[in-house]
């Protein structure tokens, strides 16, 4: 007698083995489980919206919202440039998970809210809530960030932030094609990259001709890379008769009809594939002009640096989201007669993974409560985000893809596969260090910043002095700071900025972190006692302490 197929899988669900020594799925969980996070929100003078935060965490980490973020990528947006009649259309559409996870994110505040928001801590709640709706997914994270952004270039102009600031900074997302004024909120996008030039966006050839209307001029040109397509305005440089300017571009003009934008394609990414990254030409398109002739630079680096502070953000939330995945697996999986998350070798990486973490969140905490301060006219506040911003803009994206490969080697083969999720945070990693300026550009920033700015090296070691006198290694590494300032050039300029970010993390760890964190950052990043890899903490470390500070529900 032959036995069925059933009969031969038995009750254990297969005919060869029973699936033991797996984890669970991690869905659900609490994103906002993160005592650091938590600690840095109180810490920066938003603690008025922790449970608000809280409860965000709880949705954040749903198993809905983890499946959004799954099906947002798998799921690409696609370019649909004419209608069935061969009208040109130029529009991208998207799953409906996308649309779910940027209704959440608007509806919570993580795009241009704060602006409208005169609470002190406006702009930390909006980062730490990026810090846990960075759980789910990064691709929806760039429209958000660059309609925060948007507003304090476009002030630049008061009859067009009049006219559209309430409606960026409106908590109701409207994904149709209309026309601007007749929307209930808007979004928007960024088009400086060209082919030609790269970063060095004084050599863009776009061409921007006045009309007979004061203000309003008409683009000629094509831009490389802008991401967002779909938003309804964009900032976009081009070069006028004064020179390099800024202008707003809308999708739809005040008649109802389309501008010219034509979509010449969406960029095949690494990563960050839920994100329509596009190829827009302007030809005789209509723009308005925002700030004077000749200072588009001027006038879009306070919406860079909004976007800087995003990435540093961004990047510290895939370190978290990355830490708890590794954190799970370990320890639900055994190995060699105990589960990893025992296993001294493995906690010693995740400690190590831990330390990073928490460095970058603290960090993150520290430079949105300088941005909220510098908005409302603290001028120390504003010197210090000058420079702090590119220095951990420089930093914190550069650990990235390092960190998440580590974390996603913790989960062994199993992290290997797409439907662990840590593929995608591995190509994502990349991203946050070149979007806004690659490693170079911020390095060579932060010296420009010395050079021309002398308010932000005094920002910058006021700030170390906080910690002056609580660890012997700190003090020796803001002593060799000051050294090295006196020979910067542009040669060691990613030396230098690498000092910069881990004297400053130390210090903001020596500062408000318990005695086992701080000692191990200390002893590793700054005191030599370290290897080259994740995982060579030395045998003196506090690895139990800093494991069961760092993961949800503790260590065990």
């Amino acid at each position: 007698m032959v036995s069925t197929p059933d009969e031969q899988q038995g009750h254990g669900g297969s005919a060869t083995h029973d699936v033991i020594n797996q984890a669970p799925p991690l869905a659900p969980y609490d994103a906002c489980d993160d005592t650091a996070l938590l600690e840095g929100l109180r810490r920066e003078g938003a603690g008025w919206a922790e449970e608000d935060l809280r409860r965000l965490g709880r949705q954040a980490g749903s198993a809905q919202a983890q499946e959004w973020a799954d099906l947002a990528n798998r799921h690409e947006p696609e370019l649909r440039t004419h209608d069935r009649y061969g009208n040109r259309v130029d529009e991208v559409e998207f799953h409906p998970s996308w649309h779910h996870l940027m209704r959440t994110a608007i509806a919570e505040g993580l795009a241009a809210s704060p602006w409208a928001d005169d609470r002190l801590g406006a702009h930390v709640v909006r980062s730490a809530g990026g810090l846990v709706w960075g759980h789910t997914e990064a691709g929806h994270g760039c429209p958000t960030s660059m309609t925060y952004a948007a507003v304090p270039a476009l002030r630049r102009q008061p009859e067009l932030a009049k006219l559209y600031e309430p409606l960026l900074t409106s908590r109701e997302y409207d994904p149709a094609l209309r026309e601007p004024t007749e929307k209930r909120g808007l979004l928007a996008g960024m088009g400086m990259t060209e082919k030609q030039g790269g970063s060095d966006v004084r050599t863009n050839t776009t061409a921007a001709t006045p009309t007979a209307e004061p203000g309003v001029y008409t683009l000629r040109g094509h831009k490389w890379f802008t991401s967002a397509p779909m938003c309804d305005v964009f900032l976009v440089l081009a070069q006028a008769p004064g020179g390099l300017s800024c202008f707003l571009v809308p999708r739809v003009l005040p008649d109802g009809t389309r501008n010219t934008f034509r979509i010449q394609r969406l960029k095949d990414k690494l990563g960050n594939r839920s994100n329509a990254s596009s190829e827009p030409e302007f030809d005789g398109t209509v723009a308005w002009l925002v700030g004077p002739e000749g200072q588009g630079v001027k006038t879009i680096i306070e919406m860079v640096n909004c976007t800087r502070l995003d990435c540093v953000m961004m990047s510290a939330a895939l370190m978290r989201k990355s830490l708890v995945e590794a954190g799970h697996h370990a320890r639900h999986r055994s190995a060699f007669g105990a589960r990893l998350a025992d296993q001294p070798l493995m906690r010693n990486v995740l400690a190590d993974l831990a330390l990073e973490s928490e460095a970058a969140t603290t960090l993150t905490l520290r430079l949105a409560g300088a941005a909220d301060r510098a908005i409302r006219g603290d001028e120390g506040e504003a010197a210090f985000r000058r420079i702090a911003t590119a220095v951990g803009k420089y930093w914190v994206t550069k650990r990235g893809p390092a960190f998440t490969a580590e974390a996603l080697e913790c989960l062994g083969g199993n992290g290997y596969v797409e439907d662990s999720g840590m593929p995608r945070h591995y190509r994502e990693a990349p991203l946050l260090s070149i979007w806004e300026g690659s490693g170079n550009v911020n390095a060579l920033d932060v010296l420009r910043a010395l050079s021309r700015e002398p308010g932000t090296a005094e920002a910058l070691f006021g700030e170390l002095a906080l910690a002056r006198g609580a660890d012997a290694r700190l003090d020796a590494a803001v002593t060799r700071l000051r050294t090295g300032l006196s020979g910067a050039s542009p040669t060691t300029a990613r030396r230098l900025v690498e000092q910069m970010a881990l004297t400053l993390q130390a210090s903001l760890l020596v500062r408000h972190a318990p005695q086992a964190v701080a000692d191990a950052f200390c002893a590793t990043r700054l005191g030599g006692d370290w290897g080259h890899a994740f995982g060579t903490l030395p045998e003196s470390a506090g690895l139990d302490a800093i494991v069961e500070r760092a993961l949800p529900g503790g260590g065990r």
